[in-house]
């Protein structure tokens, strides 16, 4: 297992990618469409996603379906993948709103980004950019999406500190996570895809 942050970090980015490159293949993490469905995205709203980003969804929630996203927001949907909770955010923002997906595997980026032409939304954009340094500008953003990423970042104290810093006064960040209801035994703690437990 890789132990200092940078190797960490490429190695997540290599697995998560080949969800992208591969979504067939068999993965240290569930994803897909029917994943996607069995964490309650309405059948209504995945039936609208283009197949592209169904296939590698890669979250732990269905937080963009549950999150406060009034029209006109400007949201951020930090680590998006294949867009999906991006498109959701967009849909719910309407056309006087904005949705921002960022993430940093290039791979991912391809498939929102086709999904986003088929889709033809003219409110949302995607940024390749890692979650600890946001090309964005101060106080800019009225919420922030996190669907699944604090436990395979080792920068997490870095990523809050920009949260803080893109939100608006009173902006909301609404995430979900996995985390354990007790410590991994020794023996779990090592291997190469042990930082998916």
């Amino acid at each position: 297992m890789a132990s200092d942050p940078v190797s960490l970090r490429t190695s997540v980015r290599e697995a998560y990618s080949s969800a992208s490159t591969d979504p067939t293949a068999r993965h240290p993490f569930p994803i897909g469409a029917e994943f996607a469905r069995s964490l309650g995205y309405p059948d209504a709203i995945l039936n609208s996603i283009p197949g592209g980003s169904l296939e590698s969804f890669a979250g732990v929630s269905n937080v963009s379906v549950f999150a406060s996203l009034p029209e006109s927001s400007t949201v951020v949907d930090l680590g998006c993948g294949s867009g999906l909770d991006t498109f959701i955010a967009g849909q719910r923002a309407g056309l006087r709103g904005h949705a921002i997906g960022i993430d940093f595997s290039e791979a991912m980026l391809r498939r929102a980004n086709e999904s986003c032409r088929r889709l033809a939304l003219s409110n949302v954009v995607f940024v390749q950019a890692s979650a600890e340094q946001l090309p964005l500008r101060d106080a800019s953003i009225d919420h922030v999406l996190v669907n699944g990423i604090f436990n395979l970042n080792p920068f997490r104290d870095q990523i809050f500190l920009e949260l803080a810093r893109v939100l608006k006064p009173g902006g909301s960040v609404f995430g979900a996570e996995l985390i354990l209801q007790a410590p991994l035994e020794s023996t779990a703690r090592t291997g190469a895809a042990n930082w998916f437990s």
